[in-house]
């Protein structure tokens, strides 16, 4: 099905208006980014059309770009600002990491799936040209560029990595995701936690459902 530009412009519009200001996301700049970022081209050819719909979108391999409203309010728990150095963990084809960048947030964008990187590089080359995009594995995190004040992992987690939360600034740094606990069907509590000196702090915030990250599902237990 052909879309042209003056109809995903619409259907921006209308995620915004209709799924994203409805539903608690109060954050200027992360509206006026989602209304001006074009979603669909975060996107192979034969998904745009599934943009801007209130639902995940499959992209092979287990992998999805997160449905609006979750995506967003994520970026909003992580509370972005101008200047602050942002991880973004599974970033798929950056539609995130562009999202973060667009509220002056200093983004890195990791990802191991190569097919996704290479179609990222190029939305983001376009669109958000100034995140720098890392090829390497997400359970690692990215701590070459530690401390970060951001880190958004785009998936739902089985557990908090702690590799992760050790590259968190300490006291100020926020780390966003969906924590999905074994046996829930998909649903899951968007989290932020964050780094004290006396260890990591947990605060859950609202339910949600999100596919589970493959690099951060559980591992299969030895049966004896």
């Amino acid at each position: 099905m052909d879309v042209s530009a003056a109809d995903f412009a619409e259907a921006r519009a209308l995620m915004v208006d209709g799924q994203l200001r409805p539903n608690k996301v109060s954050d200027p700049r992360i509206l006026k980014a989602a209304r001006e970022l074009p979603r669909e081209l975060f996107l192979p050819p034969h998904l745009r059309a599934l943009a801007y719909l209130d639902e995940d979108v499959p992209l092979g391999n287990g992998r999805v770009l997160m449905e609006p409203l979750v995506l967003a309010r994520l970026a909003q728990l992580a509370a972005p600002r101008p200047g602050a150095k942002g991880l973004v963990v599974g970033a798929g084809l950056g539609y995130g990491a562009a999202l973060l960048a667009a509220c002056g947030v200093a983004v890195t964008a990791l990802e191991e799936d190569t097919t996704l990187v290479a179609e990222a590089r190029a939305a983001l080359m376009h669109h958000a040209p100034t995140v720098r995009l890392i090829a390497g594995p997400l359970a690692e995190g990215w701590p070459a560029g530690a401390p970060w004040d951001i880190i958004l992992i785009e998936g739902a987690v089985a557990a908090i990595p702690e590799a992760l939360v050790g590259q968190l600034q300490i006291e100020s740094g926020r780390l966003v995701t969906v924590l999905q606990e074994p046996g829930s069907r998909r649903m899951g509590r968007a989290v932020l936690v964050e780094r004290t000196e006396a260890g990591m702090a947990l605060r859950p915030v609202f339910d949600c459902a999100t596919p589970l990250l493959p690099a951060f599902a559980p591992k299969p237990a030895f049966i004896f």
